[in-house]
């Protein structure tokens, strides 16, 4: 594309992106001729970041610098996952709109079809709400809609082999152990805490507690990966013979 495409695309001036080129923010694009330039999608990519970094984050050109560098010593799979927080843990998310309005529009805002909505509603992990006579998603929900439609598109779905009703069961947990922690938590400091503060020490409960459930799963899931992976290479010959021409080789 030529940088009035990339212009239009990023909603960056062409001065300020000239700037990014100099500075080595961004990689120059090939040149198809003596005064024209090719981009691509990853220029797109790169200035989007540096914009939000800039707009959002407030952060000088000599950090962004630094987390640029950063970045492009991750391996592709750390990479991967920094694209998913970047998706689903944006703050500014929390200053847009909280809700959606109805099933179709739903849908649309996650791509989850209408077959799989349908059975996440029934097994409780989709819950809307009636509001005048309307069916409303919480950011919540739109954000498990979304991410369902990642783990289909990334391999983790029906048809991969994965089992659906693992979500349920999981859910199922959830809702119990929240159940029975969040009412021990209310019923001790009811009487104690004015309405205010109660819902300000919920909130952060609510918060730590969804950041422990977070990091312990993904701690507990990496390790499983990795005993796998230990496991499968012990017993894989082709790999074993790998390894020892490796150890003859550095001997």
């Amino acid at each position: 594309m030529r940088i009035g495409e990339l212009v239009k695309q990023t909603g960056v001036p062409k001065e300020t992106i000239h700037f990014y080129l100099r500075e080595g923010l961004v990689r120059k694009p090939r040149r198809s001729g003596t005064h024209t330039a090719d981009y691509t999608a990853a220029h797109v990519e790169r200035i989007l970041l540096i914009k939000e970094l800039r707009d959002s984050f407030f952060l000088p050109i000599p950090e962004i610098k630094k987390i640029l560098k950063q970045n492009r010593r991750q391996s592709p799979s750390d990479q991967a996952v920094s694209d998913l927080h970047n998706k689903y843990f944006r703050p500014l998310d929390r200053l847009l709109a909280t809700e959606v309005v109805g099933r179709d529009s739903f849908r649309e805002a996650t791509g989850i079809s209408r077959k799989w909505l349908a059975v996440m509603e029934d097994w409780g992990i989709i819950t809307a709400h009636a509001q005048s006579g309307e069916t409303v998603y919480s950011r919540d929900d739109l954000i498990i809609g979304r991410l369902m439609v990642d783990m289909d598109r990334l391999g983790f779905g029906p048809k991969d082999g994965y089992d659906p009703e693992e979500l349920k069961r999981i859910a199922d947990f959830i809702r119990r152990f929240v159940r029975s922690s969040h009412r021990d938590y209310y019923q001790r400091n009811l009487e104690g805490l004015s309405s205010s503060e109660l819902d300000g020490k919920g909130s952060k409960f609510a918060e730590i507690m969804s950041l422990f459930f977070y990091h312990m799963y993904r701690k507990l899931v990496r390790e499983e990966y990795h005993s796998l992976r230990r496991s499968r290479d012990r017993g894989n010959p082709t790999v074993l013979s790998l390894k020892a021409k490796n150890r003859k080789g550095i001997e």
